[in-house]
């Protein structure tokens, strides 16, 4: 029971950060997406500027910086006013913020699932289960080494999180049109496949 109980639990927790990253995604809270994207491109830009170690310097003094100019203002106001306000952020200080033992081991059992299945399908593309699949992913690392050729780790992350909030959007309006140039790539794709193994002896003929 306590198992099932626990399962689900991670289920809920997994399907509410599901909900909030697509609510992201499709600009569904345009203000709260600016917000998330503008930060996310401010951090990666500034990564190509200077060194990790820098930005994380920067942006603590940036947050201090705000953070002492409040209490300064705070504490000022409140001598002028002669008010007993108490310390601005008050509320903040007092939420709990610890991770109990349980969230830190439904995080935890939930992060070993991921690991397992990754560590599972790389032995079965390594180790050559299934000849197409290997060859695939053979194509799709030989692919990969002329982008790592054009492109540095940041500019292709940079990349990433640019399409990740523009193209669900971009999707949604265009969907008819983009599902069938998919289809036509994917017909295109399984057709190849299917001659592949048609050469090959011994491997198994499937259509994705």
């Amino acid at each position: 029971m306590q198992a099932t109980a626990d399962s689900t639990k991670m289920d809920c927790v997994w399907s509410n950060w599901k909900s909030q990253a697509i609510d992201l995604l499709y600009w569904r809270d345009i203000k709260q997406t600016g917000i998330v994207f503008g930060s996310f491109l401010l951090l990666l830009f500034s990564l190509t500027q200077f060194s990790v170690v820098s930005v994380v310097a920067y942006l603590a003094l940036a947050a201090l910086s705000a953070t002492i100019s409040f209490r300064i203002y705070k504490s000022v106001l409140q001598a002028v006013q002669k008010t007993d306000e108490g310390h601005p952020f008050k509320a903040y200080l007092e939420l709990e913020i610890t991770l109990s033992q349980e969230q830190i081991q439904k995080y935890t059992d939930c992060l070993q699932l991921y690991v397992n299945s990754t560590l599972k399908e790389l032995r079965r593309l390594f180790l050559v289960q299934d000849l197409v699949d290997s060859l695939k992913f053979a194509v799709l690392m030989w692919l990969l080494t002329y982008v790592g050729a054009l492109f540095n780790g940041l500019t292709l992350l940079l990349m990433a999180v640019v399409s990740m909030f523009t193209l669900p959007v971009v999707y949604v309006k265009h969907q008819a049109q983009i599902d069938q140039y998919l289809g036509l790539v994917r017909t295109h794709i399984n057709t190849v496949v299917a001659k592949i193994q048609a050469k090959i002896p011994g491997t198994k003929r499937h259509t994705e």
